[in-house]
């Protein structure tokens, strides 16, 4: 049984917050995948054609800030892992910002897409999501080839940044959960 100092300690808690209270996680999880479904549904409504032909000076700034806030906010996530912050939803908000990244990158490949000589075989949005997919799993069908030059550096770029900050954040997580996991087991059962 917990004494009042520690609640007194802890405001989260005693406001009904408390990070492992299984409400606030089921909440927790509902936000996150109303976010992603709000990232998807702007993903296919947003008015991404026309981007890389007649606005390059707008699509690849916007491009390259996207993937640049996604990895600095991924980079903050492992930070907090490796250094065990308390309290933190790093689980949560890497897979996010993962899913974030895919979308990110889908949106690059269709806008590019509109360009003639720059695909083979991407003509919709499931189709840059696949070849997003199929990339992120280097797995490469070859039914969908990068075949322009911008194509082929954002395709690299995608590799990289694949390599590089969602391996980092893929490792980081995968410790974070070995960590919840052990703790959850060091605990004593509620009698």
């Amino acid at each position: 049984m917990r004494d009042g100092s520690e609640q007194a300690h802890h405001p989260a808690r005693k406001r009904g917050r408390d990070p492992g209270n299984p409400a606030v996680v089921r909440w927790l999880w509902a936000g996150a995948g109303t976010l992603v479904l709000a990232g998807g549904t702007a993903y296919f409504l947003l008015p991404l054609e026309g981007l890389a032909a007649d606005r390059p000076w707008l699509g690849w700034p916007l491009f390259v800030l996207c993937l640049g806030l996604v990895a600095a906010l991924l980079l903050r996530q492992v930070r907090d892992i490796v250094l065990e912050k308390p309290h933190t939803r790093s689980g949560l908000v890497i897979s996010l910002l993962m899913c974030l990244a895919v979308l990110v990158f889908s949106s690059g490949y269709y806008a590019l897409a509109q360009q003639p000589g720059q695909f083979t075989g991407l003509r919709t949005r499931v189709d840059a999501l696949y070849f997003t997919v199929v990339t992120l799993a280097t797995v490469g069908y070859g039914d969908i080839t990068p075949s322009g030059q911008e194509a082929r550096m954002v395709a690299v770029v995608q590799i990289l940044y694949a390599f590089v900050f969602l391996t980092a954040a893929a490792t980081a997580l995968t410790r974070h959960l070995h960590t919840v996991v052990a703790a959850r087991d060091r605990r004593p059962p509620l009698s």
